[in-house]
């Protein structure tokens, strides 16, 4: 077989071309490639990133105020320990009547979460969605809460305590939060007090006092600090007087006094 260069140099220089063109090929198949990706990549980020904040703000806005109708059927259980119309029998069970919906709801919350400790209530609480809730504090909030009475021999000290606080104790006056006549303040979550079973109140105000919290925010910090200045005088004094507190028949806000 002869070799002729001029046959030679006609295949390099061909395959050359056909080199540089299947380069320039893939080059601009690599770049018509990137922005598509680009834009199929961009749509599915922003899913991903908005994903979150709708389910957040479904999880919100599907929370409504709550429905006492609806809270009656669901507060049903609730009436074993704390009585079918919020006034339970059982003096260390609280008394529910009359309570503030808002105040209820955060309650259960924290059983639910563990935040506040108790086996029976984690038990009932766990199965709540927020709504439950809220509707089960909407029906004990209209409910009448039944007034108790005070020990007699004590209403001085309680009375001093829940109406003007000790100031060479760093202890405030109760009703600077819970009101003249017990009522609570809904909006800042402070509980309706007047009325409540003197044994449930003097064994939360002692547990607050040995450590006990029922949460760890700001909110949760406020009645351990003032129940570790309190002396068990002043606790059993405080609880009796509570117990016999609820609005005048008038409607003015008063205290009760046997």
């Amino acid at each position: 077989m002869s070799f002729r260069p001029a046959d030679f140099r006609h295949a390099v220089l061909g395959a050359a071309v056909a080199l540089t063109f299947a380069l320039s090929a893939g080059a601009v198949m690599a770049q018509d490639a990137k922005p598509a990706a680009a834009s199929s990549a961009a749509p599915a980020a922003a899913a991903s990133a908005a994903a979150p904040a709708a389910a957040a703000e479904a999880a919100t806005a599907a929370v409504k105020p709550g429905d006492a109708t609806a809270g009656q059927g669901k507060a049903a259980v609730c009436g074993a320990c704390h009585g079918i119309d919020g006034n339970s029998a059982d003096p260390q069970y609280p008394k529910l009547a009359g309570q503030h919906e808002s105040y209820i709801a955060r309650q259960l919350t924290s059983f639910k979460g563990g935040k506040r400790q108790n086996p029976i209530m984690l038990g009932m609480a766990t199965p709540l969605s927020e709504q439950d809730m809220h509707d089960i504090g909407a029906y004990f909030a209209t409910k009448q809460s039944r007034p108790g009475v005070a020990d007699a021999a004590l209403v001085e000290l309680g009375q001093k305590l829940y109406r003007e606080g000790d100031v060479e104790r760093g202890i405030p006056a109760c009703m600077a939060c819970h009101l003249v006549d017990g009522r609570g303040n809904p909006g800042a979550m402070y509980p309706q007090l007047g009325g409540q079973h003197a044994q449930y109140v003097e064994a939360t105000l002692k547990s607050w006092h040995d450590g006990t919290v029922w949460g760890d925010d700001a909110h949760a910090q406020i009645m351990p600090a003032i129940a570790k200045k309190l002396e068990p005088k002043d606790i059993t004094a405080l609880a009796s007087y509570i117990e016999g507190l609820h609005a005048a028949d008038s409607g003015d806000a008063a205290a009760a006094a046997p």
